[in-house]
C-alpha cells in the first residue's frame, strides 16, 4: 500500500524525483523499519495541511517542540494507510472532527531534517522524516482543541502571511506548493475537468 502510494505519486521537480527514489529505495531495503521508528536515521511521517473552504487559511499548531506554528503530522508507526494517519494526526492535533482530504493522494513527498531534542525528558538523536503531505479541507466554525503534550495551541492563519508564524524557512516553501495544488485542485473540479479521489 505504501510503496503503491509512493510510486504514484507525480514529482514535480527534480529534487522531488530524488526524494521519490531515495524513498522508494529505502521501503525495500529496510522495509520493517520504514514505517515504524525502529531505525534511528530515518522513518515514514505524514504532515495534514488543512484548509478553509476558500482556501485563504490554513488550521496550523504551535508546536511545543519546535517552538513554532506548523501543520499537524506524525509518524505512521506501523500504518500503512498514510492518508488515514494524516486524517487522525489532523484530528487529534486540532480538535476538529470533520475534514475531508481534497485528494486521496501525495501532495508534496520530501525528506525533511529533524535535529537533535529532546523529548519526554529523553535525548533524540538527529535523523531524517521521509514525509508524505496530503491537503484536507474543514469548515472554520468547528470547535479548536489543543494536543497539550504535543501543541500549545491552534488557529486558522491566513494562507499569506503563515511565513510570519512559520519559523522553520525550509518547510514555508513546501506550505507556499500546497497551496497552490489545492488552488489548481479546486478549480479544475469546479471546472468539471476532474473528479478529485
Amino acid at each position: 500500500m505504501v510503496h503503491e502510494l509512493i510510486e504514484n505519486y507525480q514529482p514535480d521537480d527534480g529534487f522531488e524525483e530524488k526524494n521519490k527514489e531515495i524513498i522508494l529505495e529505502y521501503l525495500v531495503f529496510s522495509p520493517n523499519d520504514a514505517l515504524t521508528r525502529g531505525s534511528r536515521i530515518a522513518h515514514l511521517t505524514v504532515s495534514a495541511f488543512i484548509l478553509n473552504e476558500t482556501m485563504d487559511k490554513a488550521l496550523m499548531v504551535h508546536h511545543n517542540l519546535y517552538k513554532t506554528w506548523a501543520w499537524p503530522g506524525g509518524h505512521a508507526d506501523g500504518n500503512p494507510d498514510l492518508l488515514q494517519v494524516a486524517y487522525e494526526e489532523a484530528r487529534e492535533e486540532t480538535g476538529v472532527k470533520n475534514l475531508r482530504p481534497l485528494s486521496e493522494g501525495i501532495m508534496s513527498l520530501d525528506i525533511l531534517p529533524v535535529f537533535k531534542h529532546t523529548k519526554g525528558g529523553e535525548a533524540v538523536a538527529s535523523h531524517l522524516h521521509f514525509n508524505a503531505s496530503f491537503i484536507f479541507v474543514a469548515g472554520e466554525s468547528q470547535q479548536l482543541m489543543a494536543k497539550e503534550d504535543e501543541n500549545s495551541g491552534v488557529a486558522w492563519l491566513e494562507v499569506g502571511k503563515l511565513a510570519q508564524y512559520c519559523r522553520e524557512p525550509h518547510i514555508e516553501p513546501i506550505y507556499e506548493k500546497l497551496i497552490k495544488k489545492a488552488w489548481h485542485l479546486t478549480s479544475l473540479c469546479k471546472s468539471g475537468i476532474i473528479n478529485v479521489k
